[in-house]
């Protein structure tokens, strides 16, 4: 199989694109439960929509150029969950393909084909979480793409077109999740071994770092929503708590990334045996080293836990990989039968829901047992109307929109955590009062209180017979 892949042919991209689809699309076919990931992307998209400002109207975490991205998908198709996961599957196949072609066309390798698309796609297809849009996974692709312009050739080097567009690549990558900010330590140190004049490049890499930030930070300062995006997405969106929301357990997340830290290992291992012969070639090995020294701080900051962490690992892994699928003298088919066995684990770990006693057998409980289950007594509420969830679970708004702005229960609780405070029932009442939900689930009990303080805004519902919790807007 490797042999296959090690030529550049048109059949070799379209038996690639086959297997690919043949390993992804059974399991997509009969159906995965909607991410936590998802959910949260679908209530922005709602609310962007329909007019709603971001960090203004929404009160969320979310990075903006996501929640933007999440709005665009909303406009073409309400609720869009086959649209996200056919955008996942387009991302992650223009991430490997691009991937490809970058390593390809810079010659750091003495062979050349499909290998690297197929290592990438082929380990990228472990988790089921990949199959999901996430917003580390929109911003992973303006880092893939930003790689090929920190990369000079041997007849122009470094311009000021190059190094401004590889950090405006990065900055989008940030507005997207911000842990991915971290990569501009990749911009220097493509800088300093392959610039010429290496602090007018670094800044030509800070401009257009921050010219997408500085656009950004504009509109919202128009909008009236600045504070709230330097609170909500600068100086939170660092903090592992918030960078690990709606990712995956421990006990599921962490075994998947070791397995392929164990892959990584044995690449890093055999890498280290292949002597280079290029200067090229040794200076991109050195600068991928320092793309997974960035790709582990990231993955620290987000304790591997937020949705899509194993994407961090896949383009060093897929690098590393080339050298591990060598011929080996004497043991040709060494690499081959490596490589089938990472296939066949894969299938097995992929498809472990579908096997009775598999996930038992192997310690790992399947994605989907953690996806947002509905609650039958919701049933009871009109669907399509506006709730509030005064609590963390998140399980009413799978057929309700969200009421704005209160999308997430951390930020909502600066309001709803200091009912003591005035200036907290004040922005309460200002933010509700205008158009208060049609339903409120309340989780921690704050009703009885909201209605003493706020009559007019909270004075109206009344408890829904049936649904523990849930009170109706009476008219």
């Amino acid at each position: 199989m490797l042999r296959f892949f090690k030529s550049s042919l048109p059949a070799q991209l379209l038996v690639l694109l086959a297997l690919v689809l043949a390993l992804r699309l059974p399991l997509l076919w009969l159906g995965l439960p909607l991410t936590a990931a998802e959910l949260r992307l679908l209530l922005l998209g709602e609310g962007v929509a329909a007019g709603a400002w971001p960090y203004r109207d929404l009160y969320d975490g979310t990075a903006p150029l996501a929640a933007a991205v999440a709005g665009v998908l909303e406009l073409a198709w309400g609720r869009p969950v086959l649209l996200y996961r056919t955008v996942a599957l387009l991302l992650l196949l223009v991430q490997a393909l691009r991937f490809n072609a970058v390593l390809n066309r810079a010659d750091v390798h003495p062979e050349r084909g499909y290998l690297a698309a197929l290592t990438y796609l082929v380990v990228g297809s472990l988790s089921t979480e990949l199959d999901a849009l996430s917003p580390l996974l929109l911003g992973h692709t303006f880092i893939i793409f930003a790689l090929s312009a920190l990369l000079p050739t041997s007849r122009e080097g470094y311009d000021n077109r190059r190094l401004f567009r590889a950090g405006f690549l990065i900055g989008l990558a940030a507005l997207c999740y911000l842990p991915l900010a971290f990569f501009v330590g990749l911009g220097f140190f493509a800088v300093l071994i392959f610039a010429a004049s290496s602090f007018r490049s670094a800044l030509l890499l800070v401009c257009g770092f921050l010219s997408p930030y500085a656009v950004v930070a504009t509109v919202f300062l128009y909008v009236g929503a600045l504070p709230n995006f330097q609170d909500m997405h600068l100086e939170r969106g660092l903090h592992p708590a918030v960078a690990a929301t709606d990712g995956l357990p421990p006990a599921v997340a962490w075994p998947l990334l070791a397995g392929a830290a164990v892959l990584l290992a044995l690449a890093l291992l055999r890498t280290a045996s292949t002597a280079l012969g290029l200067v090229m070639q040794a200076k991109f090995r050195q600068l991928m080293l320092v793309w997974l020294l960035i790709a582990v701080a990231a993955l620290v900051v987000g304790r591997g836990l937020a949705p899509g962490s194993l994407l961090l690992l896949l383009p060093p892994l897929t690098y590393f990989s080339l050298f591990l699928w060598q011929r080996l003298p004497g043991r040709e088919w060494a690499p081959e039968l490596l490589f089938v066995t990472v296939l066949g684990l894969v299938v097995v770990v992929r498809y472990r829901d579908l096997v009775p006693g598999l996930p038992t057998l192997l310690h790992l409980p399947a994605e989907s047992t953690f996806a947002p289950q509905p609650n039958p007594a919701y049933r009871r509420l009109v669907a399509g109307r506006p709730v509030l969830v005064l609590g963390p679970g998140r399980r009413a708004y799978l057929a309700h929109p969200a009421a704005r702005p209160y999308l997430d229960w951390p930020l909502a609780a600066a309001d709803f955590g200091h009912l003591t405070e005035y200036a907290a029932v004040v922005r309460v009442g200002r933010s509700l009062g205008p158009n208060p939900p049609t339903y409120i689930i309340d989780q921690n009990r704050l009703l009885p209180r909201l209605r003493y303080l706020l009559p007019t805004v909270f004075g109206g519902y009344e408890l829904v017979p049936g649904v523990p919790g849930a009170y109706q807007l009476k008219k």
